[in-house]
């Protein structure tokens, strides 16, 4: 086998790790909010640090392959795809981090609604993030346009948070103030969709060699 192939399965092996770490931070930001832990919020800095490193490796990684291997077409848009597909993933562990902190200045507070919709939005998320690495590891095409499609899944569940809880603000409900927490907390799982959507689109790039724009495509 020769060297690049070599570092392309390294590559592949690394993405798969990334978003492996990825997942589980959203996982543990999530639980962490449902049995409101302040414990468990606090791990989430630990996976963000490990996230962070191996953006690193994986940005060093595609230089390396860049700069020694000079590769042309299909190969030098895979490496291309995932050097922004990084970017975003390090950006869905940062607000996977964000989450954590509202949940621990929460400080294990009772919540003043049933949180129903929140965690449908950390599965869902999840899983676009699962299915677009997946997706570019395995050149789906498919795979790829039905986690930029399941992005429309995510926004809907962010609509229904926001209605219930714009209503209990305008109410003037004492709790108020959680009540904003709470929307931002599920504003940051609306973005994670959005660059795990991103993720996708630089799939099919490197798989197509362009980008969806619109999401009816």
């Amino acid at each position: 086998m020769r060297r690049f192939d070599e570092q392309l399965i390294e590559l592949n092996d690394k993405l798969l790790e990334m978003g492996a770490l990825v997942e589980k931070s959203i996982t543990i930001a999530s639980q962490a909010l449902i049995e409101q832990d302040v414990e468990q919020a606090k791990k989430v800095t630990e996976e963000e640090k490990s996230i962070d490193r191996i953006n690193k490796d994986i940005e060093a990684l595609c230089l390396k392959l860049l700069l020694q291997q000079q590769p042309v077409a299909r190969d030098l848009r895979l490496i291309s795809a995932a050097l922004k597909m990084i970017t975003d993933l390090e950006r869905i562990g940062d607000q996977a981090a964000d989450i954590s902190d509202i949940v621990i200045a929460m400080n294990g507070a009772s919540h003043i609604i049933k949180l129903e919709h929140i965690p449908h939005m950390a599965t869902a998320t999840v899983k676009m993030v699962t299915e677009s690495i997946d997706a570019f590891v395995k050149k789906d095409l498919n795979l790829a346009k039905s986690v930029i499609k399941y992005d429309d899944v995510v926004d809907d569940l962010f609509d229904k948070v926001k209605f219930d809880l714009i209503e209990i603000i305008r109410s003037g409900n004492p709790n108020s103030e959680q009540a904003i927490d709470l929307l931002m907390i599920a504003k940051y799982f609306e973005r994670i969709g959005d660059h795990a959507r991103n993720v996708a689109k630089w799939v099919v790039f490197s798989i197509r060699g362009r980008k969806i724009k619109e999401k009816s495509e």
